[in-house]
Parts: C-alpha cells; structure tokens; sequence
C-alpha cells in the first residue's frame, strides 16, 4: 500500500458517545483530514462511521475516535476494512438510525 492509497474503515464506538457532540467531532475530524464518509448515532448507543482517506489520515481518525471530545467517554472503537466507496465527496452526518 502506497502513502496515497485510499482505505476505508467502518467503526462502532461505545460509551458514553451519544448526546455529547460526538457526531459533530468526527465530522470536524474527517474534514481536517480531508476524507470522506459519514458518521451517526445507532439505536444501541453505539456511534457508528465510515471513513475514507489515505492510510496514514484513517490512522490518524481512528486514533482520534478513541479519545472523543470532551464529554464523551469512548470504551470501545471497533474497526474493520471494508471496500473504497468511489465518487464520495464529503463527509456528512447521517440522520438515519439502524
């Protein structure tokens, strides 16, 4: 894999990450990096993202979705490789609930 090879990572975090801007603080996160996905609350509690960068810019996410802001208290952060998305623009907070 390349400096510049786009990955993509779906993460489940736990704790306490819902009602404390942690949807928000990934958006911020993503966008600083320059990647794309999106991010949303799940009905278990659980907030849950994917993300597309370059390798070096997803570690750098991942290892900011484990400190959260500042009220949050994350757990857990589950991640796993799934395929690139082509054509992704943005970086966008989804509504949806699963």
């Amino acid at each position: 894999m390349t400096e510049t090879q786009q990955i993509r990572v779906r993460a489940s975090i736990s704790g306490t990450v819902q009602g404390v801007g942690f949807r928000y603080f990934t958006v911020t996160e993503a966008k600083r990096l320059g990647m794309t996905g999106w991010v949303r609350n799940r009905m278990d509690g659980t907030v849950e993202t994917e993300a597309q960068g370059t390798g070096p810019d997803v570690g750098r996410f991942v290892a900011r979705l484990h400190v959260g802001p500042r009220w949050s208290m994350v757990e857990h952060v589950a991640v796993d490789h799934i395929p690139v998305v082509s054509g992704e623009r943005s970086f966008t907070v989804r509504r949806d609930r699963e």
